[in-house]
């Protein structure tokens, strides 16, 4: 049997075969948990940006490129010298955690390329820190204020990320340090224990008034009480109460001797007893 007649069928099967082989890699691509893919037109030069592409193997024409992103929780850290508002200097350590949102990977490319992170997030986070300790003076956000601080910096930052065309998700802004020259560091520290000592001092000045004023009231209470009593206390009042006692110890068992009128004021006078 001749074979050789199908050697050209054996021949554009393999050159067929190369040619998938060696173009798969153009047309098959995996994105991967955590990742968004959008898909670039090299001949059109159109973005599918409306179309954003899922985790799991896909396929392309070979004409067109995958942007692929990493859409899990990203955080930078960032060290600055920052003003406060009377113009003295402050270093700062601020962390930011954040993702692109999932649905916006087209525009974001679209915008800054791969390089989001360089040229939005971090110069918009530097911006935001600056403008908001502008605001105030190195001793509130240093001590009395700094939450507020940060919550104003977390707020205003969220706003411009997470902005139509930039599309950044926000999860957290973190004040790490503070870090004041020493002179002013120590100063603001003696400042606030003189506050403290002047609040246990003033703390303690309240409560002594507050014993002598509850120690006044219950001696007015007692004196109006003993007005009244020494008021209600009557010759009569005394005489009958000293014959109603005669007349129970009279009943008692025990001996004794009444001398009836012999006591001061004409009360019963009782002598003896068991």
């Amino acid at each position: 049997m001749d074979n050789r007649k199908y050697l050209p069928l054996v021949i554009t099967l393999a050159v067929v075969l190369i040619l998938l082989i060696s173009l798969s890699s153009n047309i098959i691509y995996k994105v991967k948990s955590g990742e968004r893919a959008v898909i670039f037109n090299t001949l059109t030069g159109t973005l599918d940006k409306n179309n954003i592409i899922g985790p799991g193997y896909h396929v392309k024409v070979p004409w067109s490129d995958a942007y692929i992103y990493d859409v899990t929780e990203n955080q930078i850290e960032e060290t600055m010298d920052v003003l406060d508002k009377n113009g003295l200097n402050i270093n700062v350590d601020i962390t930011v955690r954040f993702h692109p949102m999932y649905d916006s990977i087209g525009e974001i490319y679209e915008t800054f390329r791969m390089d989001y992170v360089r040229r939005l997030v971090i110069p918009e986070v530097r911006s935001t820190v600056r403008q908001v300790m502008g605001r105030y003076t190195a001793e509130e956000i240093y001590s009395t204020k700094r939450p507020e601080v940060e919550g104003a910096i977390k707020t205003e930052t969220d706003a411009i990320l997470g902005a139509p065309g930039n599309n950044i998700e926000m999860r957290a802004l973190l004040i790490r340090s503070i870090k004041l020259p020493e002179q002013i560091r120590l100063a603001i520290e003696n400042k606030l224990k003189q506050e403290q000592e002047a609040l246990a001092y003033q703390f303690r000045l309240d409560k002594e008034e507050s014993e002598a004023e509850r120690k006044r009231i219950a001696a007015e209470g007692e004196a109006r009480a003993n007005k009244i009593i020494n008021n209600s206390l009557t010759d009569e009042l005394l005489k009958m109460r000293g014959i109603e006692a005669t007349t129970r110890l009279s009943e008692s068992s025990n001996t004794k001797v009444i001398v009836i009128g012999s006591g001061k004021d004409g009360l019963p006078l009782i002598l003896g007893g068991n």
